[in-house]
């Protein structure tokens, strides 16, 4: 595509840009369906291209802190699965002969995703993470990438989550965060307000997404303030680390 057809697409798409702030209650809900359901055919491509390809280390990071090692056999949750990229890096992760069941409530991020799936170590499943469809103490262990700051309740999702683990088992989530730095929280919040957006918008198409992503930042809270949402609903051994700098945060607790 030229540099003017280009530039023709990011001014179009903006044009039609409604206002994207994050909403509220079962609005919320829509929205973020909605949006996740419009750009799955190129949400891969956009996260690795819009993270600089950062974004693999820190799912990396983020299954490193499951403790999965102590449940090779087991069965673990990916909550918000999306096309599948933090569910993939644990079923890959050498000696474990369990299984990974992927859940998200936006249909098509998992149909797009489906293609990477090989073999039958990571199931999908279409299930809201306010209200998982599965029972008590189903599973060694969970994680979420990049999903907790998309729900329209997030004490309630956190209560979900622990409900569903096996006592003695972790959550990991995995999710961006302002860094504490102010010469680097300056860069940071210039290119996720400024070039991120646009980038967005001309890659995707869609008017609203990558505006969507940083406003819905900015009102999540930080990461002493979610460990303290952690312990609320009755996780313990709660922690958390920045990862780049402080972009993102990798939290956990245990059930």
């Amino acid at each position: 595509m030229g540099l003017r057809k280009l530039c023709s697409r990011a001014i179009s798409v903006m044009q039609q840009a409604p206002d994207a702030a994050p909403k509220a209650g079962a609005a919320r809900e829509q929205q973020v369906q909605q949006l996740f359901s419009e750009i799955a055919p190129r949400y891969d491509l956009l996260n690795h291209v819009l993270s600089l390809n950062i974004d693999r280390s820190w799912r990396k990071k983020a299954v490193d802190k499951l403790g999965w090692e102590g449940a090779k056999s087991g069965t673990f949750l990916d909550a918000c699965a999306g096309t599948f990229d933090l569910a993939l890096e644990l079923s890959g992760r050498d000696g474990l002969s369990g299984r990974v069941v992927a859940s998200d409530f936006a249909h098509p991020m998992l149909i797009y995703g489906k293609p990477k799936l090989h073999g039958g170590s990571v199931l999908p499943v279409c299930g809201d993470s306010l209200s998982l469809p599965f029972p008590d103490d189903s599973f060694d262990g969970a994680t979420v990438g990049f999903g907790v700051r998309n729900l329209s309740d997030l004490t309630a999702g956190l209560a979900d989550f622990r409900r569903v683990l096996r006592p003695g088992k972790r959550l990991v989530v995995l999710e961006f965060t302002v860094p504490p730095n102010r010469i680097m929280r300056a860069g940071y919040l210039f290119y996720f307000h400024n070039v991120l957006p646009i980038v967005g918008r001309i890659v995707s198409g869609h008017p609203w997404a990558y505006t969507y992503l940083p406003e819905s930042v900015k009102e999540f809270p930080g990461p002493a303030d979610l460990g303290s949402l952690f312990e609320t609903v009755g996780f313990t051994d709660v922690g958390w680390k920045l990862v780049s700098g402080g972009i993102a945060a990798i939290h956990w607790g245990t059930a």
